[in-house]
């Protein structure tokens, strides 16, 4: 019997195969499973959405498909009676008397209440996490006489000077949205902190009301940003806004090459200019998991690291409040169309019972740099630090972003360059900030609302 898993390669651009891991993770199921024979269909990143979500609702989708496609619930299988039930692949310890107890609970799991679909089932499963950092070269910081990771924004910067003085890039960078929107997360993300309880005024539904995370820490969300800007409790001249800018300029100029805007060399989405890191010129990087592959060739070891804290060594307006990213289930998952039944539906359930095995799947996630979703599984030494500690917790609260249409970069990119001035790019965030919740309300229809008016 043969099962088909279809969706997009995350780790190569290769139109044939998810790479040569990927084909030993399948080639020891079959040979646990020597009855059923696993296919694997490569999509296009470009269309690969598309394509599942047509097969999907033509009721014709391969027996497993990857899950961050549009769908409609009755579309796929809800697992959670199988997620209550042992894992046979899991003698003992987590997992053995109910799969879901194999998964990591901070990010997945039946209590979950953020990862269930609109009919409050549990329809995919993860088999690695994303996640998002630095990347950084043991070598050049060996050289610059610096041990990783930094643990304050302050020996960043003074990190970031030695790394120049040893002949390096510090933090490469290149004309993508994600160098400077993944800074001004991490940033942001911490002076704002303080405000979160008081702008936290809306559950995750929509009603009045304290959201939380799926930790349970309390959260800002979409509808209580909304509030906050177009009712001006929270603006470009709120202090610790002003902050984020002044700090994320300071990274710009202590740490990045001034040509940094004409690199669009290697735009990857992995690896933040990985033409430079790659060819041993840059210190540090920012990436995500999946970027190990674009890595496997390079002359030198890397490791990986949170942001750095910002402390009041830095600006009195720091709180406490530690660096936090939120690592998640949005690498790869998948799950089972509704249409599967019988023998392939049980073949289905295996595999995925299989890959959420520690044993099985620890070698699959540490050759391509996974984060382990299951417990028990250690992943890959190049990318651990994605998911620890609270560098792997969502964001409460980070600056808003323009309407649609309105790249990440072009938010900031005025202000890093030098072209404006301080209080013109205030003026011209707040604008966009502005539009941006305005689209905001339209699209979560709150036109009702006294401050949406």
């Amino acid at each position: 019997m043969t099962i088909t898993l279809e969706g997009p390669n995350q780790w190569s651009e290769s139109g044939s195969s998810f790479g040569k891991p990927w084909e030993d993770l399948v080639a020891s199921f079959q040979k646990a499973e020597p009855s059923i024979k696993v296919k694997t269909v490569v999509l296009p990143l470009n269309s690969f959405a598309q394509t599942i979500s047509t097969h999907l609702a033509a009721g014709t989708a391969q027996e497993l498909v990857f899950s961050q496609v549009p769908h409609k619930p009755h579309m796929v299988r809800a697992l959670d009676e199988y997620l209550a039930e042992p894992n046979p692949y899991i003698r003992s310890g987590p997992g053995s008397e109910k799969w879901a107890d194999a998964f990591r609970k901070r990010y997945y799991g039946l209590e979950n209440p953020a990862l269930r679909n609109a009919e409050g089932k549990l329809e995919f499963v993860p088999f690695n996490l994303a996640g998002t950092g630095l990347f950084y070269n043991k070598e050049a910081f060996d050289k610059a006489g610096l041990t990783g990771p930094f643990k304050t924004f302050e020996d960043f910067i003074e990190g970031c000077a030695k790394l120049k003085g040893a002949g390096y890039t510090p933090l490469a960078m290149d004309r993508s949205d994600l160098g400077p929107d993944w800074t001004m997360t991490a940033i942001s993300g911490m002076l704002l902190d303080k405000h979160v309880d008081r702008l936290n005024v809306y559950t995750a539904d929509g009603k009045p009301g304290k959201a939380t995370s799926a930790t349970g820490e309390p959260v800002v969300t979409n509808k209580s940003l909304a509030k906050a800007v177009l009712s001006g409790e929270l603006t470009t001249e709120t202090p610790e806004a002003v902050e984020s800018l002044k700090l994320l300029k300071k990274v710009w100029d202590s740490c990045v090459d001034k040509q940094w805007s004409g690199n669009t060399e290697g735009l990857n989405g992995a690896v933040v200019g990985l033409r430079d890191f790659a060819a041993g010129k840059a210190g540090m990087a920012w990436g995500v998991n999946f970027g190990v592959t674009s890595l496997q060739d390079v002359k030198f070891g890397f490791a990986s690291m949170p942001f750095p804290q910002i402390t009041k060594e830095s600006t009195p307006l720091a709180n406490g409040a530690p660096a936090r990213f939120g690592a998640g289930v949005g690498g790869t998952n998948y799950m089972i169309p509704s249409t599967v039944k019988g023998k392939k539906l049980e073949a289905a359930v295996k595999f995925l019972q299989f890959v959420s095995s520690p044993q099985n799947v620890q070698t699959w996630l540490k050759a391509t740099g996974g984060i382990p979703a299951v417990e028990g599984a250690s992943g890959a030494d190049e990318t651990k630090m994605f998911a620890e500690g609270s560098w792997g917790d969502p964001v409460p609260l980070v600056m808003p972003i323009g309407p649609p249409g309105v790249t990440r970069l072009s938010l900031v990119d005025g202000w890093l360059l030098g072209t404006k001035s301080l209080p013109e790019q205030q003026r011209y965030l707040q604008d966009l900030w502005i539009k941006g919740q305005r689209q905001a309300v339209n699209d979560g229809k709150w036109g009702n609302e006294p401050w949406a008016k």
